[in-house]
């Protein structure tokens, strides 16, 4: 997608989010594939160790609610990371992400790989990333983000920057807003609210 701005429409229920903007707004309409970086996405981006040398890390399970509710409306998952982490699988096969690149630093390639093997241009594919390993795949994605915690230089190759951190909620924010904008948002709360919630939830659809 072209990096262009345009006028925001009034889209995010979470009053801490960034709205797309019309452009970014239009492209998520039609994603299919939602692509993940993980260390500063899915993480804060900080590496534990301890004493006898494991790495460990840090999800957000709210980020994990949010790929769930993308998955049941269609949209698929996968995650590309720089790192080999047996936490990251494990954190995979629990979120049903099938699709798993671990140590890939191409991840354009990898990204335009992937595509090719759902049989999916790449406009149908949307990819988070926040450092310099992801800039390929943000601006081949149809929809590339980055998130805040992200040096300016990444948030500035992105369509969109999400408004909450990474491993703060930004994945969550991001499936919320996709889900908005493919219009599910308003099924998916008033089936955890009631119907009542038919009442008090916005149009999103743009």
């Amino acid at each position: 997608m072209s990096h262009a701005t345009g006028s925001m429409p009034p889209l995010p229920c979470d009053k801490r989010s960034t709205p797309f903007s019309a452009d970014a707004f239009e492209c998520a309409r039609h994603i299919r594939l939602l692509v993940l970086d993980v260390d500063g996405v899915m993480t804060h981006g900080h590496l534990l160790y301890q004493a006898d040398g494991q790495e460990s890390k840090q999800f957000n399970t709210q980020d994990g609610l949010g790929l769930k509710l993308l998955e049941e409306h269609g949209i698929q998952m996968g995650i590309i990371t720089g790192r080999c982490s047996p936490m990251v699988t494990l954190r995979a096969k629990e979120l049903g992400i099938t699709h798993l690149e671990q140590g890939r630093h191409d991840k354009g390639t990898a990204l335009k790989a992937l595509a090719d093997q759902l049989g999916l241009p790449l406009s149908a594919c949307a990819y988070c990333g926040d450092d310099l390993p992801d800039i390929g795949a943000i601006v081949s994605a149809g929809l590339g983000i980055s998130v805040p915690n992200a040096p300016s230089y990444v948030r500035e190759a992105a369509d969109h920057v999400t408004g909450r951190a990474g491993g703060d909620g930004a994945v969550r924010e991001l499936c919320e807003l996709l889900l908005q904008a493919q219009g599910h948002w308003e099924g998916i709360m008033a089936r955890y609210a009631g119907k009542s919630a038919e009442k008090k939830v916005p149009d999103f659809s743009g």
